[in-house]
């Protein structure tokens, strides 16, 4: 090669890297679509627009959040980790996608086919009973539980939720036998659990909280490792049953390949904020633990969440049809 055509080389590779890296700088050019897989009104859907507000904002761009509804949440996160990994088709996930990864068959794979930004908050699900039952405590469940095999039921919002994973996971580290009665969805076993056509359940904070309040419903325990500060007075379920553990997450993550300075720019944008006063209120009020930091940190907890799943799912033969 004659140094001319070597000069040439060079100046093109400098070139095509300069344009690449201005192109990186340029980011956003264009709406980012930041999909949550649930209906609105739900908490993935809350902060999904908690956060596109001030991101919007700081990065001059719209940010348009999407509900895409379906499977479990399947349906949304399929169209994520299908997309390019250009940073304009993000998604807030909730806790179910780590059992997603251990019930369904997903064309990609849970941990490793996506990018993880942040793990941007943590809550419990509570046990809690209709006023009417008499047990109080894990201790008592547990001896009511092995002294009348399948006699206390338990509601569940469907097969394969994660409050229906959370029964299977306390009768498995119990051997305990309880009877689960599966529901479509949070409302229906809401309110057969407000009515008394059920015992106990496994709910989301959120829902729960005005009917504690009220005396509607009376908590047993959460399923934090420690207590949330929404319920102080109530106690874990591993105060019990140590090393039981069910925590309900929330996260952003992307496609696989995304580049890391559009991963740290979104990690830096929503840990900013989940620290503002009305996201920390919010936070509060709802009983959610703010979490934060590294994109790792969040990927471990999505792996760590599969691998118990997995284990949960195939030990009591839940299967979902396709």
């Amino acid at each position: 090669m004659s140094k001319l055509a070597r000069c040439a080389v060079i100046a093109f590779a400098l070139l095509f890297t300069a344009a690449a890296v201005h192109a990186q700088e340029k980011y956003p050019t264009k709406p980012i679509h930041l999909l949550t897989p649930f209906a609105a009104g739900g908490g993935s859907d809350i902060l999904a627009r908690l956060i596109a507000a001030p991101a919007s904002e700081s990065f001059g761009q719209p940010v348009v959040v999407d509900n895409r509804p379906g499977a479990g949440g399947t349906v949304g996160a399929g169209i994520v980790a299908r997309a390019d990994p250009d940073g304009y088709t993000l998604i807030v996930v909730s806790g179910s996608y780590g059992a997603n990864g251990a019930l369904y068959n997903l064309p990609y794979d849970s941990v490793t086919g996506i990018t993880p930004i942040i793990l941007i908050g943590t809550t419990p699900l509570v046990a809690s009973r209709h006023p009417s039952v008499s047990i109080k405590s894990v201790k008592e469940l547990i001896a009511y539980a092995k002294a009348n095999p399948g006699k206390f039921n338990f509601g569940s919002s469907g097969i394969g939720s994660l409050d229906n994973l959370a029964v299977e996971l306390f009768k498995q580290q119990t051997g305990v036998k309880l009877t689960l009665v599966p529901y479509k969805g949070s409302a229906p076993v809401m309110t057969a659990l407000l009515s008394g056509e059920v015992d106990s359940s496994f709910s989301s904070l959120v829902p729960s909280m005005p009917h504690l309040k009220a005396g509607r419903l009376r908590a047993i325990a959460v399923t934090t490792p420690k207590r949330s500060r929404a319920l102080p007075d109530v106690p874990t379920v591993g105060e019990t049953v140590p090393g039981f553990d069910v925590t309900h997450w929330y996260g952003m993550w992307g496609p696989k390949g995304l580049p890391r300075d559009i991963v740290m720019r979104w990690n830096s944008e929503a840990a900013k904020v989940i620290k503002t006063d009305a996201v920390q209120k919010w936070m509060a009020r709802e009983g959610l633990e703010p979490a934060g930091g590294p994109p790792e940190e969040f990927r471990d907890r999505i792996k760590s969440d599969v691998e118990k799943w997995k284990k949960v799912v195939k030990e009591a033969h839940i299967v979902i049809n396709q």
